[in-house]
């Protein structure tokens, strides 16, 4: 099913522009809230890039699919980057409270399914917030998965693993530089930096394993591969509408975020 009216057209890239009454003659079932952070990613990629990249895929997903499209969260979860300036965090604590919040708004305004566009590996509570949903008549999943992502990096060609790209890698610079390709500045090309051990990420932060924030290959990123990792999640978004909505049967499987973009 496509989406109609204005409800896959955003204001530069970010925020949705429906109406109320656009909204009131769609009646959504299920509504798309795109979660970002405002984190360090190198030299050449903007504080704001996981929420552009969470933007991106909710926007794509509401051309296609009848969601009711949110404005994001630009603000989450990145304590582990805070060696970097301009890096700014939330805890948590709060990170749950706002989702959940939202969650009980829309639930009260006759939508009682969420799924959370996650653009930031490092917001672990995510899957806690879903997890807790069970049973409370708000039904909530995660997006992408594990699964969702692997599909994606199959048909876009990515070569660097899922591991290996954490953080400004190949698959982020490339979903920008499709999308958004005024937002990449030089240098991505000479700033690809492997540092599989990091065991201890969580304790010491990135600062531990990289100098310049960046974990991944950048080098081999491409606006071509962005376009086909943007084709694959919408695809693969489908399952989850279809659960959500009550129009489908099956399982979209765990979700299982990055392991910190």
């Amino acid at each position: 099913m496509s989406g109609s009216g204005t409800c896959g057209r955003t204001f530069g890239g970010l925020l949705p522009l429906s109406t109320t009454e656009e909204v009131r003659e769609r009646r959504p079932r299920v509504a798309v809230l795109p979660v970002g952070s405002f984190e360090q990613h190198g030299a050449y990629l903007p504080l704001v890039t996981d929420t552009v990249v969470a933007c991106t895929i909710a926007q794509e997903i509401a051309a296609v699919h009848p969601v009711h499209h949110l404005p994001p969260l630009t603000v989450s979860c990145s304590h582990e980057h805070a060696a970097w300036p301009g890096t700014v965090s939330i805890s948590a604590a709060t990170l749950h409270a706002v989702v959940r919040d939202i969650a009980e708004s829309l639930r009260r305004s006759g939508i009682e399914s969420l799924i959370l566009v996650n653009g930031h590996g490092g917001n672990y509570v995510l899957r806690n917030v879903v997890q807790e949903s069970v049973g409370t008549g708000m039904r909530m999943a995660l997006f992408p998965g594990s699964p969702d992502w692997d599909a994606a990096r199959t048909r876009a060609g990515v070569e660097t693993s899922s591991f290996s790209d954490m953080h400004a890698g190949e698959l982020e610079t490339s979903i920008l530089l499709h999308a958004h390709p005024e937002l990449v500045r030089p240098g991505y090309e000479t700033s690809d930096c492997v540092a599989d051990d990091r065991r201890h990420l969580l304790t010491l932060g990135m600062a531990a394993y990289t100098d310049s924030g960046v974990i991944g290959r950048p080098s081999k990123a491409s606006a071509e591969k962005g376009k086909q990792l943007l084709a694959s999640l919408v695809e693969s978004f489908g399952e989850y509408h279809s659960l959500l909505s009550g129009t489908g049967s099956g399982s979209a499987g765990p979700e299982h975020p990055e392991v910190n973009r």
